[in-house]
């Protein structure tokens, strides 16, 4: 059993409830996943806000993103796209139609198979990304200040050794 030390946070509060309680079980888990699901909930109100006043809401920002890291021409196809998100394709058709009707994407017809559609970034939708995302990693690094440059590369590639395990294990 790791000890972790005692914390001020809410998530070090309940530990050391829980510990007192059942000092033989290992609570490692909830020291690390408690936290790391904590810190994406509380992230979300000051993130969310950011997607608002650039008319998107978190999913319609995944998109842009996505097709925006593609590189020029910033397009791909919707399989790839919904792959790529994780997502549904009935979840991505609604985010992309409300993304067309936006004026932030459109759909092309593909030159090398004319049934199919690509979906592409507008000049608005590319405009608009670059804006928001930068916004968002601005507000990101003020979210992160407690943490000097050193912990922030350590804690991110311990989450990084981390994940890769539990994606190879899925």
């Amino acid at each position: 059993m790791t000890n972790f030390p005692e914390q001020s946070d809410r998530t070090g509060r309940l530990v050391a409830r829980r510990r007192r309680e059942t000092p033989d079980v290992p609570l490692d888990g909830m020291e690390i996943l408690s936290r790391a699901n904590r810190l994406v909930r509380l992230s979300r109100k000051w993130i969310e806000p950011v997607f608002t006043r650039h008319n998107l809401d978190t999913g319609e920002f995944d998109v842009l993103a996505t097709l925006r890291r593609s590189g020029a021409p910033y397009r791909q196809r919707p399989t790839e796209l919904y792959q790529s998100l994780m997502i549904t394709s009935g979840g991505l058709t609604d985010r992309l139609n409300r993304l067309e009707k936006k004026g932030f994407i459109e759909r092309v017809v593909s030159e090398t198979d004319r049934r199919s559609a690509l979906v592409q970034l507008t000049a608005a939708g590319v405009k608009t990304i670059d804006t928001a995302f930068a916004e968002d990693m601005n507000l990101e690094a003020e979210l992160l200040s407690a943490l000097g440059d050193d912990e922030r590369r350590q804690l991110a590639t311990l989450l990084a050794r981390l994940l890769g395990d539990l994606e190879q294990r899925d």
